[in-house]
């Protein structure tokens, strides 16, 4: 081996242990040495290509991958993580191909299978996506990753019964499973036991799945304590079936109880099925002082005989899927601003809450942000309208657990599982959540001109209002 190559191999490996120790920076520098050495070094330019897509740079990191493939084009991991980074660019059939260039090379690797499978599920290929997690899964039975993407494809089509299966082997609870001393519920009785119910995913997971505590209590559960977000604790203190909520910026003691289970779990071992959602709406309440006083000011806003609406067109922006699911912003909702007879109130937290202030002309609205400091806040203005139109977001899921209605703007790409397929209603809400689709991703503007009209019929059927045509 000469010495270039040598020192090019050198500092490849030494890139790699800056990679084990999380510094990017030093990484970059160690693999562009490396090229500098030895341009032909195709695994360091792959290696860089992931190197950049860490660090954001997705056209140096495109770059970086095609240079690798080019050196070496029968390497799978080259291909696989081109695929990826094209993927996460909506670059669909670029990335289908390089996904089934990785297959080819290497059919029995379960990454490759399941990023197709992902891929093919996001363009609504879903029997085609079925069969390559499947084939996966032949491949490596125990591929954490194939099993969720699975679990998100059949619970989407309501085959609940498999779909939890799938869906038990996620480990986002890791950190907790390692925490407690007691052990994990399976599913056995839970007669005089004392159980904790552990936080699982984002508020809007947790809001619709504590209904499942008053089931626990239903099997014969003692006590019940809920580990929650802070933002949750005080609504969810009154939640059938929990008698104790542990916020997480508490200390969590590591006993006290018989068993402990995540919170997405309990479905799986209470066999929930598509007709035996736990549906008994309203399950959560807000503070009667608090609507009481929000009932005031409201009244004070809302003169005249109004549809008080309550608006919220963004999520959580570190939402992997946020930037399909949430509005461009407010300006989106502009027409509904036509609709005569309805007071519009913004319940927008977070990004998109300055938005209020200045919002587009012909939309007027009044922002009530800046007084919301938790979701019981929330809960007791929302008790005070007579619809909530919001994203898929945590909002959706508190709106219908409170019972009122709520018109949820669905994006067409990576529709979430539980909002099922081609629904308008949902199981989990019924007759109180409606759903509006987009028919093609990233096309907003039907979504709202069905919102619109349906708004004006709305305002009509319950004020004699129409919309201003």
């Amino acid at each position: 081996m000469n010495t270039d190559r040598l020192a090019a191999e050198t500092l490849f490996h030494a890139s790699n242990a800056q990679l084990a120790d999380g510094d990017l920076a030093a990484a970059e520098k160690s693999l562009r040495q490396a090229i500098a050495l030895q341009p032909e070094f195709a695994e360091a330019h792959a290696n860089l290509g992931w190197v950049l897509e860490q660090s954001g740079d997705s056209s140096a990191a495109e770059q970086a991958y095609r240079q690798g493939i080019e050196l070496a084009p029968h390497q799978p991991q080259m291909h696989l993580n081109l695929g990826a980074l094209l993927a996460d660019q909506r670059r669909s059939e670029e990335a289908e191909t390089h996904y089934r260039c990785a297959l080819a090379l290497d059919p029995t690797s379960p990454a490759a299978g399941s990023n197709l499978g992902a891929l093919l599920a996001c363009l609504r290929r879903d029997d085609e996506a079925e069969q390559c997690y499947r084939t996966a899964l032949t491949h490596d039975p125990e591929h954490r990753t194939t099993h969720f993407n699975l679990s998100y494809l059949l619970l989407r089509a309501g085959r609940f019964e498999e779909g939890w299966q799938h869906f038990e082997k996620r480990d986002w609870y890791a950190q907790l499973e390692t925490h407690f001393d007691c052990p994990r519920w399976q599913g056995e009785s839970l007669a005089g036991k004392s159980v904790l119910i552990g936080i699982e995913a984002g508020h809007g997971d947790m809001i619709q799945f504590c209904r499942y505590a008053r089931l626990l209590k239903a099997r014969g559960a003692r006590h019940i304590s809920l580990l929650c977000h802070p933002a949750l604790s005080r609504l969810l203190a009154g939640a059938p079936g929990v008698d104790a909520i542990l916020p997480l910026d508490q200390p969590l003691p590591a006993s006290g109880w018989d068993v402990w289970t995540p919170l997405l779990s309990i479905p799986y071992h209470c066999q929930t099925r598509i007709d035996s959602i736990p549906a008994a709406i309203p399950y959560l309440h807000a503070d009667e002082t608090q609507i009481a006083y929000w009932s005031q000011r409201l009244a004070a806003l809302a003169t005249g005989t109004t549809l008080r609406v309550g608006l919220a067109w963004k999520g959580n922006p570190r939402f992997e899927n946020d930037a399909q699911r949430s509005l461009p912003s407010l300006a989106t909702l502009q027409p509904l601003g036509d609709v005569v007879g309805v007071t519009f109130f913004s319940l927008q937290k977070g990004a998109g809450e300055h938005e209020a202030a200045s919002p587009p002309h012909g939309l007027a609205i009044h922002d009530l942000a800046p007084f919301i400091h938790d979701f019981a806040d929330t809960a007791a203005i929302v008790m005070n309208l007579d619809l909530v139109i919001c994203v898929d977001t945590a909002l959706a899921h508190l709106v219908g657990a409170l019972g009122k209605a709520c018109w949820v703007l669905l994006p067409d790409y990576k529709t979430d599982w539980r909002w099922l397929n081609a629904r308008s209603d949902s199981p989990w809400y019924p007759h109180v959540i409606s759903l509006f689709r987009q028919s093609a991703a990233g096309n907003w503007d039907q979504v709202v001109i069905a919102l619109r009209g349906a708004l004006a019929n709305h305002a009509q059927e319950n004020y004699g209002c129409a919309a201003c045509i």
